[in-house]
């Protein structure tokens, strides 16, 4: 989670969970009678851990070097819910989260060597 591409993914895994939690939580409250406490408890969350995914998309964007385009469907992808995993799965797969191609992750590199 030191890396731009390891904060990123796990806080599109937490906006993924987030919606299933809300949406769990509106399955109850529109179809049974058990109240709206899911939506009460999952609404906050799910606002708070939206907000972070943009701010975290907006700064891997940046180190990552991510085009516009990479950019666009990263924010574009919190709006669905579990979006945020295929977009998280099709940017690992095509090298957008790979760290040793930056400057922070040839920081992080270069942390991580043994001494000589």
């Amino acid at each position: 989670m030191f890396t731009p591409a390891g904060r990123f993914r796990v806080v599109a895994l937490a906006e993924a969970v987030s919606w299933i939690g809300l949406l769990v939580g509106m399955v109850f409250k529109y179809a049974t009678d058990l109240g709206d406490i899911g939506v009460k408890v999952f609404g906050p969350v799910h606002g708070a851990v939206f907000v972070a995914y943009l701010v975290v998309t907006a700064v891997t964007a940046r180190q990552l070097r991510w085009s516009r385009w990479s950019t666009f469907w990263a924010l574009a992808a919190s709006v669905p819910p579990l979006a945020t995993l295929v977009f998280e799965r099709w940017a690992l797969r095509t090298g957008k989260l790979d760290d040793s191609a930056t400057p922070a992750g040839i920081g992080l590199a270069l942390r991580l060597r043994p001494a000589a």
